[in-house]
Parts: C-alpha cells; structure tokens; sequence
C-alpha cells in the first residue's frame, strides 16, 4: 500500500515537471510573437515596466498589431506618440527582461 502512494507522488511530480517545461516553451514563443506584433526587435527602442504596464518606445507605431497582441493577453493598450502601455500583468517583468536580452544580441 505504501509503495502505490510513493508511485502516484512521482507520476504527479514528473507531470508537474512536464506541465512547467511546456508553459515555459509557449511563453518563449509568445514573446517572439509580440516583437514581432511590435514590428520587429529593430523597430522596439526602448522598455520600461511600471507594475502590470509594459511601455514600449517604438520608431514607427504604424506597423503595430495591436489585435493580435490582445489576444496574446494583453488586457488593453494605450498608444501615446510613439509609445504603447500594454497591460500584461504580472509577465509585464519577464516580457521586459527577455526583450532587453534580445535587442542586446
């Protein structure tokens, strides 16, 4: 009896480690889709994170699409000049972080 309970923990715990491993591969690949949204890395000047708020600075704001970055979850978008506030919420932080090591390469 003792030995079922150890085997049903380590099935959860290798589904859990499955289940992060995935998350983290869909949330790679959801950043390189919001630069691309934004026009590109080359077309991102700057980033800053104010709480939920990811501000881009963009060069050219025209060849954003904002629909498809609301349906990556964006909760609303803001375009001031040449800057969008885009909520994302608690990823606003990872979203800035992994953009700036991506202009930098």
């Amino acid at each position: 009896m003792f030995w079922q309970y150890i085997l049903i923990a380590f099935v959860l715990i290798i589904i859990s480690l499955v289940i992060v491993k995935l998350n983290k591969k869909n949330f790679n690949m959801e950043i390189n889709k919001l630069v691309t949204y934004l026009g590109g890395k080359d077309n991102i000047l700057d980033t800053e994170v104010n709480m939920s708020r990811l501000k881009v600075t963009l060069k050219d704001v025209s060849v954003v699409d904002k629909n498809a970055i609301e349906k990556l979850g964006a909760q609303g978008i803001v375009e001031i000049d040449n800057q969008l506030k885009i909520i994302f919420g608690p990823d606003a932080v990872k979203l800035k972080k992994y953009i700036s090591d991506m202009k930098k390469k």
